[in-house]
């Protein structure tokens, strides 16, 4: 067990110092190991070849297939309400999307065509499960996987434990008494059956967030008769591209061939036959994007005041808009349109869902449901809804938990973040929780390799996953250049960050008071979930490590260790210039 004084960064005194026989800049070998081959997972194996030498690495995965989110979502309308050729990695650009909106068959293509074309596959088990994970102070994280195509259990290790597991994958069931007592056909949207016939029954659907939305206007026009049972409003705002009318992007889109949606062939051949054309229709699209931030906060230096006129602007137009869509309808209008903010719960575009509302064989429902029955549902009114089909697009567990128990130098992560809010230092690592570094896979709406407290607000996080895995590749390449064994946020440093947190979040929309998983699921609460800025912001953030807000433990204690033997790499490796500093 590593001395407590050597945990927080200071030699052992009882120990004689030895010199390191090798030189300055020896790059120690490191076993690590990715939980998840989602968008974070996949893009973690390629930043680790192009940033690290010296390592061995292994994804685990779960799933029988790359993709993550996208590979377990296949309810009909699926979508990605980010543009698709923002929802791509910046290293395999692809101009061939179909549409401005990538389907969740499209996107799993594309994660799956990647995997293939980079030789990612051959870092990554699929079907295996971590079950256990349990620091060592050695420097190790001992590890208990499961294959699931077998059941057997059997033991790993790592020197860095890479976590893109998600938040948002890990779905459940409502909380309705009698629920599994109902006899039709039970479904999650996130475990939708491939083999579901829908057609000419009676089927409710349960929610109205992003999954519900998408699923309401896709079912609706073969179904006897649909129910959406709706538990709180929502702001569902135009497709995005169709409302940038000025600028640079406004001009790109003008010129766009599209039918619907869809880019025509000759759009799409046009973006393949012109890399620069391409790119600067991309950068367009991703500056028009992150310019969302500005209606997220009243910090009067982003003109976008939470009470200011330009929200009060944005909450009229919106409420004008949804209830043209809805006919007028008083009783919809009043169910369907928000009283809070614009932008307090993640803004939807959700094409054809407010039109589908008002169609003959469609019922909105707002009381509460008492219980579910044999046949159907029962409401507080006592009536009961007989259906042949109850679909649940109720979520995801927003806890942030850990699917495992995860064992630190001081307890489960579990119970950690079970019985306290869960914080993270930079949103990626834990106080006591050496050589871990936090992430989330997939959303429907879009996806990063982060814990709490990211930018996922506003904008396409495949960029974010991006930065956030340089972030970490430079902290282990530290690690094995400088004789550091461990490393984990300090205590003071993840206070200091959370107490700007906290005191940041007041001034934006996302601390209204509505029912989001930004606030883990609850109407009023701190935001868990969100940066405390913009994504320039987070990406200037992690522009370097802090080293001083690190804990470290060095083998052999010795701090200056790695300075070895007074030769440094830089003369010793043949070729190179050799007086590279003049």
């Amino acid at each position: 067990m590593v001395e407590a004084t050597a945990a927080r960064g200071l030699a052992h005194t009882n120990t004689p110092y030895e010199i390191l026989e090798q030189p300055l800049g020896t790059v120690r070998h490191v076993r690590i190991v990715t939980i998840g081959a989602g968008a974070s997972g996949l893009n973690m194996i390629r930043t680790l070849r192009n940033s690290l030498t010296n390592y061995s690495h292994t994804v685990y995965e779960k799933n029988l297939k790359v993709g993550g989110t996208w590979y377990e979502n296949r309810y009909p309308g699926c979508k990605c309400d980010i543009p698709a050729h923002n929802y791509q990695y910046s290293w395999k650009p692809n101009p061939g999307w179909s549409s401005f909106f990538g389907s969740a068959e499209e996107i799993e293509a594309y994660f799956c065509r990647v995997c293939e074309e980079e030789d990612l596959g051959r870092e990554i088990k699929t079907e295996h499960r971590v079950v256990e994970a349990r620091w060592n102070e050695k420097g190790i994280w001992e590890l208990k996987v499961e294959d699931l195509s077998s059941g057997k259990v059997f033991e790993d290790h790592c020197h860095f434990l890479l976590d893109a597991s998600g938040i948002l994958n890990n779905w459940k069931w409502p909380q309705i008494p009698g629920l599994h007592e109902f006899k039709g056909d039970l479904i999650h949207s996130a475990n939708w059956p491939e083999n579901f016939e829908y057609s000419g029954k009676r089927v409710a659907v349960i929610g109205n967030g992003s999954s519900g939305i998408q699923i309401v206007p896709a079912l609706q026009p073969d179904v006897k008769e649909l129910i959406n049972f709706i538990r709180s409003p929502t702001w569902i705002s135009p497709p995005s591209y169709k409302t940038w009318k000025t600028g640079k992007v406004a001009e790109i889109l003008r010129n766009l061939e599209m039918d619907g949606d869809d880019f025509t062939p000759k759009q799409i051949e046009k973006f393949k036959s012109s890399p620069d054309y391409y790119l600067e229709f991309v950068k367009a699209v991703e500056e028009q994007i992150n310019g969302r931030f500005p209606m997220a906060t009243d910090h009067i230096n982003i003109q976008m005041l939470k009470d200011s006129e330009t929200q009060a602007q944005a909450f009229k137009l919106l409420s004008m808009y949804m209830s043209t869509l809805l006919g007028n309808d008083p009783r919809l209008c009043k169910a369907l349109i928000p009283t809070f903010p614009v932008g307090c719960r993640r803004l939807t575009p959700g094409p054809g869902y407010f039109e589908s509302l008002t169609k003959e064989n469609v019922r909105v429902i707002t009381d509460n449901i008492v219980k579910v029955v044999p046949t159907g549902l029962e409401l507080t009114t006592g009536e009961i809804i007989e259906v042949d089909a109850l679909i649940c697009a109720t979520g995801f567990d927003l806890s942030f938990r850990p699917r495992f128990p995860l064992i630190g130098r001081k307890g489960n992560l579990q119970d950690l973040w079970t019985e306290n809010l869960p914080r993270a230092y930079m949103s990626c690592a834990v106080p006591e929780f050496p050589n871990y570094f936090r992430g989330l896979t997939l959303l429907i709406d879009d996806a990063v390799f982060l814990g709490p407290n990211c930018p996922i607000g506003h904008g396409s996080v495949i960029t974010i996953t991006e930065h956030i895995s340089k972030y970490i590749c430079s902290i282990i390449q530290k690690c094995q250049t400088e004789g550091i064994i461990a490393l984990s946020p300090s205590h003071e440093a993840l206070d200091a960050y959370s107490a700007h947190i906290d005191a940041f979040m007041p001034r934006t929309v996302w601390a209204g008071t509505c029912r989001s998983w930004f606030k883990n699921g609850m109407e009023t609460g701190p935001v868990t979930a969100l940066h405390p800025g913009s994504r320039i912001h987070w990406f200037h953030m992690l522009e370097r490590v802090r080293g001083e807000d690190f804990e470290f433990v060095w083998e052999g204690g010795m701090r200056f260790g790695y300075l070895g033997n007074g030769f440094s790499t830089k003369e010793l490796e043949g070729g190179g210039d050799k007086t590279w500093y003049l």
